[in-house]
């Protein structure tokens, strides 16, 4: 008898301390959706032009932009890393905690080469608040990856650069 009442107690007590713990957010179970929408061709060391800025092929750069009414947060990488002949360019997006986490990928490697694109991604379901913005690149390798705070509540465009001069980036840099 006594044993049932301690099995009761115990079932009853691991329960307690179960329902107390807070569970992590699935990168699915929030709404948040993303895609490259349009990517250039590579660009075999010719320097990204966004508006009127010129950006050397030694960084990689995001330029942002919110829309809040549709909770839509554009977005333009810069001089991306890939393959020189991908068979498309594609990302996955997820949310963790208060991080969005972009993943970028190439479906094939066709050639011996890499080089950069300027990619365009669109993220639906974006509310207005602060986030932190990492990318996963596939040929960063250890250099500076890309990874910064925007507080969305008041910044609705902005950018963040990074330095890199391991292949593919930075290789036409120093020949001018």
């Amino acid at each position: 008898m006594k044993a049932a009442n301690y099995s009761i107690l115990l079932f009853f007590f691991i329960g307690f301390l179960l329902s107390g713990c807070e569970k992590e957010i699935s990168p699915r179970s929030v709404d948040l959706t993303g895609q490259v929408v349009s990517h250039t061709t590579c660009k075999y060391g010719l320097k990204s032009i966004s508006g009127t800025e010129i950006f050397p092929d030694s960084l990689t750069c995001v330029h942002y932009s919110f829309d809040s009414a549709i909770k839509k947060l554009a977005i333009k990488h810069i001089n991306g890393g890939f393959n020189c002949c991908p068979e498309s360019l594609y990302c996955d997006v997820s949310l963790r905690n208060d991080t969005i986490i972009i993943q970028e990928f190439e479906a094939a490697a066709l050639c011996n080469c890499n080089c950069l694109f300027d990619l365009d991604i669109e993220l639906f379901g974006v509310n207005s608040k602060k986030y932190q913005i990492r990318f996963i690149e596939p040929y960063a390798g250890n250099q500076l990856e890309i990874n910064f705070e925007v507080d969305l509540t008041n910044e609705h465009e902005g950018s963040f650069c990074v330095t890199r001069k391991q292949y593919p980036w930075g290789i036409y840099s120093y020949q001018e």
